[in-house]
């Protein structure tokens, strides 16, 4: 093809590519297939591999991001982005009519839109070719996210030449994810264990503020433009409604929810209208924003300090407990137990953001009839987890989906083998979630407690392939991590100074750090109190581990399966290699009288607490319980004994006095 013809036939493709995303997120009528719309563009970027003289910089193709930045530079905007005075009460609204009435006279006529719940930019255009885009900020200078902005799909960069371009644009928008995108993006953050956005906005601003481009591109972000801030070299516009129009025919995305008004009622009814729509609406919104439609006005009423006298938010009541399910996702915790986890419209619970509950299983799932599309009330149980405590089956309309739990690991693939009401993978270390979520139970306060190694970490470390298993921590090197962004040397050594430290962790953390099914904090100091060694504990078997108070049947077969599994022995002997050797608690000899004996102790003592009696039974190899079984040899009784000694006498335990222990343990 000869270079002019293949300059047309590229110039033909960029036309036409830019006429469909302009059908596509302007128009909202896409008039070709996703697949045609792939091949068309993989045409166009397949010629500018081989041509890379005729690439342009506004080309769709250049929408791929730039090398990663540093940080970014700050940039004034060419108009001030003021905030908006806002109210949730009707007196407010009719307030600011009457002041407009005061300064502007009668017969004023209003733009009603939506209010966007993302971040806001400045975009600016030269000649029609998008050149910047930048933050909010302070409202006078914002950070310059130029780079991140080429890679939202529905930002233009070039406006449509039938629109004519001004010889300098700056325009007002707002980056948001849509709710659909935000529940496929928390879906998939939960199918691989990472954590999930609160909302849309928090997802929207993470993506914009990225240093690298290429995640700004990962993220589906849109950005919808309500306002002209600056226009040098055209006739400048008479109304704002007249504006908005003209954004939408240059090929910039404008909320379509928006109407002409001139009354106190009509204002009132498109709140109410746009209210209702919430649920249904794929963007997130937080009320209706007031606009004086003549611009000629906006500049006669000004502005006060932050907030135009020309506009107010009428804010919607934020929605409390009462939400919607959009989807249901499967999350695997750090033993391989499938959790059914509700998306939902980010809602209000006791103060706190709740956009995902817990709904525990899928026997709960069934008998709350729980459905993607259900109207539903949360709460966040014990105050801290949410989780879904009812459903309003009365609130359906005939869309909602029933759940069925997968029969494969949703990050893994392996088939999910099922125990009682629990579903689990059974993969183990080689499932991607149970990797991520075993490094963080390692690296948790009551196991390894290696204080520098949260979320982020845990997830870079493994996106870059330094780790697979908690063993591999304690082989990273310095230059490996000081490269990761956000890290340095400082934060390297940091790490790497907490890993020496925690390979001489106590042998309980060291038990409860392992991740062993059903083996939380206080049944890990149990099984350490109760052998002499981690080797000891390796061999014993389950009537050994029954044996022991407090320890039953179901905590004892998941011990003795964790010990007998090949990749958990090759594991610890990766670690002793490593010199991660845990600090057993000294045990006595197996002379000892008391070696193996159970006591409980009930009562005021006469001389010793029950802290110190404990400790001094359990240092000559006893155990000290709290509660009276079979397997207790001794019960110590003190004055008010209470119900202890009646379950003892029950059970024959032998009841003695503070003075028979004390013999027995050799003396005060």
């Amino acid at each position: 093809m000869a270079g002019k013809d293949l300059s047309k036939r590229i110039e033909e493709l960029r036309e036409e590519i830019r006429a469909h995303d302009y059908a596509y997120y302007v128009e909202g009528k896409p008039r070709i297939s996703d697949a045609k719309y792939d091949e068309l563009f993989e045409t166009l970027k397949q010629l500018e591999r081989d041509h890379p003289e005729l690439v342009t910089p506004d080309s769709p193709t250049q929408k791929v991001g730039a090398p990663p930045r540093e940080e970014f530079t700050k940039a004034e905007h060419l108009a001030p982005m003021l905030s908006l005075d806002s109210s949730k009460k009707p007196e407010a609204v009719r307030e600011f009519l009457r002041r407009v009435r005061e300064r502007a006279g009668d017969g004023v006529g209003y733009v009603v839109e939506p209010k966007l719940d993302g971040i806001s930019v400045e975009l600016v255009f030269d000649e029609g070719r998008f050149v910047r885009g930048v933050t909010r900020g302070d409202g006078r200078v914002g950070e310059d996210v130029t780079e991140n902005m080429k890679t939202v799909r529905s930002l233009p960069l070039r406006l449509r030449p039938d629109a004519g371009a001004p010889a300098r644009l700056a325009v007002r928008g707002e980056v948001i994810l849509m709710k659909s995108e935000f529940q496929k993006l928390n879906r998939r953050l939960t199918e691989e264990g990472k954590e999930t956005f609160a909302n849309p906005r928090n997802a929207a601003a993470g993506a914009v503020r990225q240093l690298d481009p290429s995640v700004t591109a990962s993220r589906p972000v849109d950005v919808f433009c309500y306002q002209v801030l600056a226009l040098e070299g055209a006739e400048p516009f008479e109304a704002h409604w007249e504006a908005l129009r003209w954004l939408r025919k240059a090929g910039l995305r404008v909320p379509d929810e928006r109407k002409r008004v001139s009354s106190e009622d009509e204002i009132l009814s498109f709140h109410a209208d746009l209210a209702a729509q919430r649920e249904d609406l794929d963007y997130e919104m937080d009320g209706v924003v007031i606009k004086v439609d003549r611009l000629e006005l906006h500049e006669a009423l000004g502005a006060r300090q932050r907030n135009p006298r020309w506009a107010f938010a009428f804010k919607f009541e934020p929605r409390a407990e009462t939400t919607r399910i959009r989807d249901i996702a499967v999350q695997v915790g750090r033993t391989g137990t499938l959790t059914p986890v509700a998306l939902l419209d980010p809602v209000d619970v006791g103060g706190v953001t709740v956009s995902r509950a817990s709904l525990h299983n899928e026997d709960i799932v069934k008998s709350l009839d729980a459905r993607v599309g259900d109207a539903v009330r949360v709460r966040r149980a014990g105050d801290v987890i949410p989780e879904v405590t009812e459903v309003y089956k009365d609130r359906r309309r005939g869309k909602e989906r029933p759940f069925r739990m997968p029969s494969r690991c949703p990050s893994c693939g392996a088939a999910v083998v099922r125990e009682g009401a629990y579903v689990r993978c059974p993969a183990g270390p080689t499932c991607p979630a149970q990797q991520g979520q075993a490094l963080l139970h390692w690296a948790s306060r009551g196991a390894a407690n290696i204080e520098t190694l949260g979320r982020k970490k845990v997830e870079q470390i493994l996106k870059k392939g330094l780790v697979k298993s908690v063993d591999d921590l304690y082989r990273l090197e310095r230059d490996a991590l000081a490269s990761l962004e956000g890290w340095g040397e400082k934060s390297a050594d940091n790490l790497l100074a907490s890993l020496e430290r925690s390979k001489r962790m106590p042998g309980d953390r060291f038990l409860y750090a392992l991740g062993i099914r059903h083996v939380g904090e206080r049944v890990a100091r149990i099984l350490a109190e109760s052998f002499p060694s981690l080797d000891a504990l390796a061999k014993a078997s389950k009537e050994d581990l029954e044996a022991i108070d407090e320890i039953g049947p179901e905590i004892a077969d998941a011990v003795v399966t964790f010990f007998s599994e090949t990749r958990n022995r090759k594991l610890l002997e990766r670690l002793e290699r490593l010199g991660v050797r845990p600090v057993w608690p000294e045990h006595p000899a197996k002379g000892s009288a008391l070696a193996g004996k159970t006591f409980v102790f009930t009562g005021s003592l006469p001389t010793l607490s029950r802290k110190e009696a404990k400790k001094k039974a359990e240092s000559l190899g006893a155990r000290a319980a709290s509660s009276v079984s079979g397997n207790t040899d001794y019960v110590v009784a003190g004055e008010n004994p209470g119900s202890k000694l009646d379950q003892a006498k029950a059970l024959g335990v032998p009841v003695i006095t503070e003075e028979a222990f004390l013999q027995m343990t050799g003396g005060p």
